[in-house]
């Protein structure tokens, strides 16, 4: 079993940078695919970020592609989220997520594990 906890959420103005992190519990860790979501208020949640295993694979929701970059220490049991140029629109929970494949890394039902999720505020 894999246990997430997210960090890094804030509050921040648009055009900020914010990191969130993601640590995992377990000695598996290396074994995950992992992704990161998010669900703004009203809305469902969407995918946003995927890393393979080893990290050489990433994948990006076309909204973020360009300003968010994921990334893995396996060393740290740790993902990222550098995300930069931060909208308003990008104000949502975002959730980090751990995925024993690597055969839908966009899909959100292809993950067995997920954080609680932090809060990310972009204000304009």
């Amino acid at each position: 079993q894999v246990q997430l906890v997210e960090s890094g959420g804030g509050l921040v103005q648009a055009g900020g940078s914010l990191r969130l992190s993601c640590a995992a519990s377990g000695r598996t860790f290396s074994s995950y695919a992992m992704g990161w979501f998010r669900q703004a208020p009203g809305k469902e949640r969407e995918f946003v970020a995927a890393i393979s295993w080893s990290g050489g694979s990433t994948y990006y929701a076309d909204s973020v592609k360009g300003r968010f970059t994921i990334s893995r220490v396996n060393a740290k049991n740790t993902v990222y989220l550098q995300m930069n140029t931060l909208k308003p629109e990008d104000t949502a929970v975002y959730y980090c997520a751990a995925d024993p494949e690597w055969e839908g890394p966009t899909i959100e039902y292809e993950y067995e594990y997920w954080g609680q999720g932090t809060q990310v505020t972009v204000s304009s």
